[in-house]
């Protein structure tokens, strides 16, 4: 049975002589693999350049989910992100973050409010001439949520009174470790090596709150702002098994000199 909906291209691969495999997120039914036949000519329904990276589509399908290479019936542009290809920065970001969404989403099932972050975040940014610096660390952190392990802003530290009964107190800011197992702050250091020390917990908590308006309120340098997408790759290798390095990361480093 053919279903409509709308989908985001997160890679495509050439595959054998005439043919390619789209793999999609789409709106209606998550995470799915095209095999596409390449177009033969400039009047061709299936357009090559449909299928670069972050396009967002409407697309025909035949969904049978005993299969792992869907059929595409029909495709054509939803929303035009014209910048995000030609600005030599916005495409940066863009081939980070589909690299990114490619491997953190490898599972993913339907999930619209997911669906409907990534699209509106690839829209604002689109619709941006300046300010967008910070863009791709308030994406990853804000993404955390959608995908169930975003960090707990409550520091809790626990004492004990004088008749000796375990306690929480809340600890200070900028005294607070973060455990990026437990995705949580914590007065002192956890008992395994997967957290921060409080210098560094305090850029996690500085990118949690920034958000796609307020973000050119807060002035990082490259070294800062590198360091920060580190800490938040390694906060998403800890809760997403095998999630590799990312080869467009060196590209967006040397941004913002």
């Amino acid at each position: 049975m053919l279903t409509k909906t709308e989908a985001i291209v997160l890679h495509s691969i050439k595959y054998g002589e005439s043919k390619m495999i789209v793999d999609m997120f789409t709106r209606q039914h998550g995470r799915l693999s095209f095999v596409i036949g390449l177009p033969k000519s400039a009047h061709a329904r299936l357009k090559k350049q449909y299928f670069q990276p972050l396009t967002i589509l409407n697309i025909e399908c035949d969904v049978r989910p005993q299969l792992s290479l869907q059929k595409l019936s029909d495709a054509s542009i939803h929303t035009p992100l014209p910048s995000l290809l030609s600005t030599p920065v916005k495409l940066a970001i863009s081939l980070f973050l589909s690299e990114f969404l490619y491997h953190a989403l490898r599972d993913e099932q339907q999930n619209i409010l997911l669906f409907d972050y990534i699209t509106s975040s690839l829209e604002w940014l689109e619709s941006r001439d300046s300010d967008y610096a910070n863009f791709h660390l308030v994406f990853l952190m804000h993404l955390s949520r959608f995908l169930g392990f975003y960090p707990n802003l409550e520091e809790r530290g626990v004492r004990r009174d004088e008749r000796g009964v375990r306690k929480e107190e809340r600890t200070r800011s900028e005294e607070a470790y973060f455990d990026l197992q437990a995705a949580s702050f914590c007065s002192a250091p956890p008992l395994h090596r997967d957290f921060l020390m409080p210098q560094e917990a305090s850029m996690l908590r500085l990118m949690m709150r920034m958000d796609f308006p307020n973000m050119h309120l807060f002035h990082m340098n490259r070294q800062q702002r590198n360091r920060c997408i580190e800490v938040a790759l390694q906060f998403y290798r800890i809760h997403l098994p095998d999630f590799p390095e990312l080869r467009s990361l060196d590209v967006l480093k040397e941004l913002w000199n």
